[in-house]
């Protein structure tokens, strides 16, 4: 069968493109509302059912074949409804016993799709370090293959952690942003580098690979360029990796040092932050901050030599592939594993 052809359209009226953008966005919107109550009805209605089970294993003595019997009533009552098997049962109360009070459930956890939850419970052990990672989620919109990478490096171990002088360099509360923003050490395992590597390889690596690159330094950041040209006084000087913050508005200069920290290194990344406010920074951004990643560091004498400093800076650690445990790098699951990991449920009836 030949396709229909589409009507003859007659050219639109004046004010008809602007006004189908905003149709759009309207839909779009409304489209991501939806979804998003659908999904806050589900997690709450599954913490629900972890509740109940909980509940009546612990107050009516309840074993645990319970669940296999509740999973085909379940299932016969709604056989079109996927999330009944035993196993996401299971889940279900696992769920509830990791977050007893509703309200967080409702508030925040609705707020990200079932297989988030399931990556909180299987990697996390700490209330803390699950509500923590769920609103990093949250607020960057991470997709769960991103969430379990981000679990896997210990994200939150290494945030904030940077040696910076944000606290006297900076007026709060952008200095409080501005130091959680920076981590230590940076892990640059996406590289394939070896130890060996220098300043220039790094630095190519890490332009070749900006997404892993972004995705690393964390949310917020834009980048500018490398080598970027900066004339002063005729002389031409070159900032390695040039970024904009979004959050803390202002932009980023970042120098890699291939060796140990030196003192004097501060020196030169002040110059260049000197040189950003005075030529590329505009009225409304924010001063510019520097970050130096260097292979090693001596914390207290990079805390001496940012102590006197006037201009924000960080000083943090970088490290390659070859620098990460064994444990860890062999613990790293490739995409293919974690797509296998999302379609593989025994019972293939693990809800979304």
């Amino acid at each position: 069968m030949t396709p229909t052809s589409p009507p003859s359209l007659t050219p639109p009226p004046s004010g008809y493109a602007e006004w189908l953008v905003d149709l759009k966005t309207r839909i779009h919107t409304a489209q991501q509302r939806a979804a998003l109550a659908v999904n806050r009805e589900l997690v709450g209605l599954y913490w629900h059912i972890g509740h109940d089970i909980l509940a009546r294993q612990s107050n009516e003595g309840w074993g645990a074949k319970v669940i296999e019997r509740l999973a085909h009533d379940l299932r016969t009552a709604f056989p079109d409804m996927k999330g009944f098997s035993p196993r996401n049962l299971k889940y279900m109360r696992a769920f509830a016993q990791a977050w007893p009070d509703a309200e967080i459930v409702q508030g925040v956890l609705a707020q990200l799709p079932w297989y988030h939850q399931l990556a909180l419970l299987d990697k996390l052990d700490t209330p803390e370090d699950r509500h923590w990672y769920a609103q990093q989620a949250m607020a960057n919109n991470w997709s769960r293959n991103v969430l379990v990478m981000q679990i896997e490096v210990k994200a939150r171990e290494r945030a904030g952690q940077a040696v910076t002088n944000f606290a006297v360099s900076l007026p709060k509360p952008q200095s409080d942003l501005a130091r959680e923003t920076l981590k230590d050490p940076y892990r640059f395992d996406f590289l394939g580098l070896t130890n060996g590597a220098q300043e220039r390889a790094v630095e190519n690596a890490l332009v070749k690979h900006v997404t892993e690159f972004l995705l690393e330094l964390g949310a917020g950041f834009a980048f500018v360029g490398r080598q970027v040209l900066l004339d002063v006084g005729g002389e031409e000087f070159f900032i390695d990796l040039l970024f904009y913050h979004l959050k803390l508005r202002c932009y980023v200069v970042i120098e890699l040092k291939s060796g140990k920290f030196k003192p004097e290194h501060l020196g030169q990344l002040g110059f260049y932050l000197t040189a950003v406010d005075a030529q590329v920074k505009a009225e409304q951004d924010g001063p510019t901050i520097g970050l130096l990643l260097c292979k090693s560091k001596n914390k207290v004498v990079a805390e001496y030599a940012l102590r006197d400093a006037t201009k924000p800076m960080g000083v943090a650690e970088y490290q390659l592939v070859e620098s990460l445990p064994a444990t860890l790098k062999t613990s790293l699951p490739s995409i293919e594993q974690l797509e296998r990991e999302l379609t593989d449920d025994e019972d293939g009836d693990v809800a979304q």
